[in-house]
């Protein structure tokens, strides 16, 4: 489904718990928004499979699973949907207040704070760090609500002491989830998903958020840090990295379903953006299949 308006996720802790903990297996979540937002913190498991990211202005292709934590009022899609692969996805939602609005606050808490601070951005865990704590989290579901929140904790101290991560918008992304600002990003990003594999135009993106092109340039790159033009691209060859990864078909085809119209220009930003070639990513996964 396509939202043309942002769209608010409200979170709903238990009856007597302060935190949200859901577990889906092998299960699509089509019922969940597909660009949203909410207040409350977020990190998410994915154990195996593979899909696209899109967290903030950030677009990429994940493998082998995914750990990340979203901050608060960050724009993010769903991870996982029919097609993932995926074994099992787990979810944990909380305030950045949940144990009071001093407790991050003391000497103790700093590396958890600084950690809140640049989920902001978004982080992705890679390495031993998303496998054992994937397997933590997993097991938060079963647990009773006072044993969550110490096992919760102490995940979190895991993370935050860990350099097993990437920071998403390492590039900075300074929108904010309200008003006209969040009307227009989230047309600009539903026109991107719906139509990208079509020719798409400054003039008329810039027509669709009623702005002229060098206002709309401007406006687009203060937000995202991005140009649309370079955002455009990335989700494009986000979706090239899905289907050399998934589907046995050429990598010319491969150009063109992913909204290119030009071989060697494919070739030449799928290298920039990936640091290989459309053939030797393909060929690299196959190894790593092995």
């Amino acid at each position: 489904m396509i939202y043309t308006n942002p769209t608010f996720e409200k979170i709903s802790t238990p009856h007597g718990g302060s935190i949200l903990i859901r577990k889906f297996s092998h299960a699509p979540r089509d019922t969940r928004p597909y660009w949203h937002y909410h207040p409350e913190l977020e990190l998410v498991y994915v154990r195996g499979g593979s899909g696209k990211r899109h967290v903030g202005s950030h677009l990429s292709y994940f493998q082998e699973g995914e750990l990340v934590l979203i901050g608060p009022d960050l724009p993010h899609q769903g991870f996982t949907n029919r097609l993932s692969g995926h074994s099992c996805e787990t979810v944990v939602h909380w305030s950045a207040d949940f144990l009071g609005s001093g407790f991050f606050n003391v000497a103790e808490m700093a590396p958890i704070k600084k950690m809140f601070e640049l989920s902001r951005k978004g982080l992705a865990f890679t390495g031993k760090t998303k496998l054992n704590v994937g397997i933590k989290l997993e097991r938060l579901y079963e647990l009773n609500h006072f044993k969550q929140v110490t096992r919760l904790l102490e995940i979190l101290n895991v993370l935050a002491l860990s350099d097993e991560y990437v920071i998403l918008n390492a590039d900075g992304f300074s929108f904010e989830v309200k008003g006209q600002d969040n009307d227009r990003i989230n047309m600009v990003f539903n026109h991107v998903r719906k139509h990208f594999q079509e020719v798409i135009t400054l003039t008329d993106i810039a027509d669709l958020v009623s702005m002229t092109e060098p206002s709309f340039c401007r406006y687009f790159k203060k937000l995202t840090s991005k140009t649309f033009i370079q955002f455009l691209n990335e989700y494009r060859l986000v979706h090239a990295s899905k289907l050399l990864a998934e589907k046995k078909i050429n990598i010319i085809e491969i150009c063109y379903e992913s909204g290119f119209g030009n071989f060697s220009h494919f070739n030449k930003q799928f290298k920039i953006f990936t640091g290989k070639t459309p053939s030797q990513y393909r060929q690299d996964l196959k190894q790593i299949i092995q």
